[in-house]
């Protein structure tokens, strides 16, 4: 009765950079800025891993796409929340663990290898040349004299 239905086909189109990004920028509110990045030196690009680098359908497969982007969502909001409950749980104890491990091994290097190592570069010229007199006065002579009284035999191979 004057209504008629139209059968239309759903599509996303998605930018690809913003298709790989995590979900956390679609949950913040409409006025807030995107957070400076928090890993600048790349130290952890290695776990940047995206729905595509897990799960990835050739052509000749496709799931239907509804299923498709649904475990798209389900993947990247599990992997948001789990991260964020484990950072939440574990972040300030390891913090304190690590931060604790790195100071002591601060305190270490700073005030006992490099003193030891100041000390011995100090004290090495002057093994140096101790060593030098003792290889000058004792090896030296013994390998020089032992070349010459070999230097003198030779030997010589026949075949019978």
């Amino acid at each position: 009765m004057g209504l008629e239905k139209e059968k239309l086909d759903t599509s996303i189109i998605m930018d690809e950079d913003e298709f790989n990004r995590s979900i956390e920028p679609m949950l913040k509110k409409k006025g807030e800025v995107y957070e400076e990045d928090r890993d600048p030196n790349d130290i952890n690009a290695h776990l940047k891993v995206g729905f595509e680098d897990v799960i990835a359908e050739p052509i000749s497969t496709h799931s239907f796409d509804k299923v498709w982007v649904c475990s798209h969502a389900t993947f990247e909001l599990i992997k948001f929340f789990f991260y964020r409950l484990l950072t939440t749980l574990l972040a300030v104890p390891l913090a304190f663990i690590l931060g604790l491990l790195f100071g002591v091994l601060s305190c270490i290097h700073i005030w006992l290898v490099m003193p030891a190592l100041r000390g011995f570069m100090m004290v090495l010229p002057s093994l140096q040349v101790l060593w030098r007199s003792l290889t000058d006065m004792f090896i030296t002579p013994l390998f020089l004299s032992m070349g010459k009284c070999l230097s003198s035999i030779h030997v010589k191979t026949s075949e019978k």
